[in-house]
């Protein structure tokens, strides 16, 4: 999936990676500013070009794969030894209509960070 000025976010593994520029890339529709210390803009340049990217597609590269984790850590379940069991011997039993409805539904959705 192509991004803004080129640079693409892998959305299987999150991994960046810079893509030239041609006519089927979409172009930027807003701005996005911040203010940095002279020391973290020549850290995230040297960075940016070693990657074969300018500032603007390394910057937003890295973003779309940091807010993308945030995201999916939000779905993480945490449990217990007890609730764990509890959890696998669910899955172990065959699918309910209801529960078989809800999986088409959430297979059906689109991810919060693919758009409109």
């Amino acid at each position: 999936m192509k991004e803004a000025e080129g640079a693409s976010v892998d959305n299987v593994n999150t991994n960046s990676h810079v893509e030239p520029m041609g006519k089927a890339s979409q172009s930027a529709d807003v701005n996005i500013h911040l203010r940095a210390r002279p020391q973290d803009r020549k850290l995230i340049d040297r960075a940016a070009e070693l990657s074969g990217a300018n500032r603007s597609q390394f910057m937003l590269a890295a973003a779309l794969k940091e807010a993308k984790n945030v995201l999916l850590d939000q779905t993480t379940i945490y449990a217990d030894a007890k609730a764990f069991q509890k959890i696998l011997d669910w899955m172990d039993k065959p699918a309910t209509a209801q529960e078989t409805a809800g999986m088409k539904k959430l297979l059906a959705a689109k991810a919060s960070w693919k758009g409109d």
